[in-house]
C-alpha cells in the first residue's frame, strides 16, 4: 500500500468493542493475527483472516481477555477505521469485554459443591444404614432364628415409615389403578420372597459370606434380561461375569461358615431379587403405568408386609409374644428389651436405606448406582468381618475380592456401552 493511504475495514467482532485513536509520535509495534468469526484464542493463522499492527497494551489487554473470557457476550458490529502507513502510528487500543451472564456462572459453581457434597453424604447415609442392618439383623437372627417372622417384622417398620411419610406429606401419596395393582402385587410377591431368603441365609452363614454370593447379581440379571427382554449380551459383558463366578466358587470352597442351606438361599434371593428388577424395568417402561422410584418401593413394603404376616404365622407359629421373647432372650444371655430394641432398629435400617438408595438412584444414572452398590457391598463385607470377627483365609479373601472386581468390571463395561455414538 502507498503512504498515506486510508482503507476502511468492516469486522465482525463478537464479545468486545474496539475504540481506536491516532498519535503523532511513533511507537514500537507487534503483530498478531485475528480470525473473524471466533474470538482471541492463538496467535496463529487461521482462514479469512485480518492483518493488524498494534502496539504492545493491545497484546496486553488481550491476553487478559483470553485468561479470563466470559461465559456468554454481547455482539456488536462495528466499522473500524484503521490507517495502514508505513509509521504504523497507533495511539491507543482499547478492548472491552461485555459479560452479560458472569454473576451467573459465579453462581452455578455454588450450586454445583452443594448438590456434590448432598450427594456424598447421602451415599455415606446409605452405606451407615447398610452395615448397620447386617450387624443387628445377624445379632437378632443369632437369637431368634425365624427368617420369615423376622422379615415380617421388618416389613411392617416400613409400612410405619411409609404411612408417616404419606401422612405428614413428605411425599405425595400415589393414584393407583387396578392395572398397577396387579403388576405391583406381583412384584411385591417377588420381593417378599427375596428378603425372606436373604434372612435364611444371613442365619445360617456369616454375612460376609452371604453379600459374596449376593455379588452374583450381575450374572441372574444378565441371563433373566436374554430369556424375557431378548438382550443379548455382548463379548465384554460376558467376560466381566467370568470373575464374579469364579470369586465366588472359590470363596465358597474356602468358607469356614459354609453350609448348603445358607448358600442356596443366597443364590435363590440373587434369581429373586432380580426378577424383581426384570419385571420393575417393564412396569416402569410402560408410559401409562409410570410410578415414581419411592411411591413403587412403598407400595411394595406394604403389599409385602400384608403377604407375609399369615405365611410368617403358618410357617413359623406366633413368635413375636412377650412371653416368648423373654425366654428366647433369657438363654442366650440377653435383656427382652435389648432383643426388640435391636430388632426395631433392623427394620428401621433396612427400610431407610433402601429408601435412600431410591433417592440416590432419582440423583443419577443407574450405572453410577450400581457402581456404588458394588462400593457398599465391599463396605458391609469388610465392616462385618471386623465386627464379628469373621475367620477369613488368603483364599477366601482372594475369592472376595476377585468376585468383587469382576463386579465393578461390569458396571463400568455398562457404563461404556451405555455413552451415545458420536457421529
Amino acid at each position: 500500500m502507498s503512504n498515506g493511504r486510508m482503507s476502511t475495514i468492516n469486522v465482525d467482532i463478537s464479545c468486545f468493542e474496539l475504540d481506536l485513536a491516532l498519535n503523532k509520535k511513533k511507537m514500537g509495534t507487534s503483530t498478531f493475527y485475528m480470525s473473524l468469526p471466533t474470538p482471541f484464542l492463538k496467535p496463529q493463522k487461521p482462514s479469512n483472516q485480518i492483518f493488524i499492527t498494534s502496539n504492545n497494551k493491545f497484546n496486553s489487554a488481550l491476553q487478559r481477555y483470553a485468561l479470563h473470557k466470559p461465559k456468554s457476550c454481547s455482539i456488536k458490529k462495528t466499522s473500524v477505521p484503521i490507517l495502514v502507513n508505513n509509521s504504523c502510528k497507533l495511539d491507543l487500543f482499547k478492548v472491552r469485554a461485555v459479560a452479560e451472564n458472569a454473576g451467573e456462572s459465579e453462581a452455578v459453581k455454588p450450586k454445583e459443591v452443594i448438590q456434590t457434597l448432598q450427594l456424598g453424604a447421602m451415599f455415606g447415609i446409605w452405606y451407615l444404614l447398610n452395615i448397620c442392618y447386617n450387624i443387628y439383623n445377624k445379632q437378632v437372627l443369632k437369637v431368634f432364628p425365624f427368617p420369615a417372622t423376622v422379615t415380617a417384622s421388618q416389613f411392617g417398620c416400613g409400612t410405619l415409615l411409609i404411612l408417616f411419610m404419606w401422612g405428614f406429606r413428605l411425599h405425595p401419596i400415589p393414584k393407583i389403578s387396578k392395572s398397577q395393582f396387579k403388576a405391583i402385587f406381583t412384584l411385591a410377591a417377588i420381593h417378599t420372597l427375596g428378603n425372606v431368603l436373604t434372612n435364611i441365609s444371613l442365619g445360617r452363614v456369616a454375612v460376609s459370606f452371604t453379600h459374596t454370593i449376593k455379588a452374583m447379581e450381575p450374572f441372574f440379571t444378565v441371563l433373566l434380561s436374554a430369556l424375557f427382554l431378548a438382550e443379548r449380551p455382548s463379548p465384554w459383558i460376558v467376560s466381566s461375569l467370568v470373575p464374579i463366578v469364579g470369586g465366588v466358587a472359590l470363596a465358597s470352597m474356602t468358607e469356614a461358615s459354609f453350609n448348603w442351606i445358607g448358600f442356596g438361599s443366597a443364590m435363590a434371593s440373587n434369581l429373586t431379587n432380580q426378577s424383581r428388577n426384570v419385571f420393575s424395568k417393564k412396569f416402569m417402561d410402560k408410559e401409562e403405568e409410570a410410578l415414581d422410584n419411592i411411591n413403587l418401593f412403598s407400595m411394595i413394603t406394604i403389599i409385602s408386609f400384608i403377604l407375609l404376616v399369615p405365611v410368617a404365622i403358618l410357617m413359623e407359629g406366633i413368635k413375636l409374644t412377650p412371653s416368648y421373647l423373654q425366654y428366647t432372650a433369657a438363654s442366650h444371655g440377653l435383656h427382652v428389651r435389648e432383643l426388640c430394641v435391636r430388632l426395631l432398629l433392623a427394620g428401621f435400617c433396612l427400610h431407610s436405606y433402601q429408601q435412600v438408595s431410591y433417592m440416590i438412584l432419582q440423583m443419577v444414572s443407574p450405572v453410577t448406582h450400581a457402581v456404588g452398590n458394588c462400593v457398599k457391598r465391599v463396605v458391609v463385607i469388610v465392616s462385618s468381618v471386623i465386627f464379628f470377627q469373621t475367620p477369613v483365609s488368603p483364599i477366601n479373601s482372594l475369592g472376595t475380592a476377585l468376585a468383587l472386581a469382576g463386579v465393578f468390571l461390569y458396571s463400568r463395561v455398562k457404563r461404556l456401552q451405555r455413552k451415545p455414538k458420536v457421529v
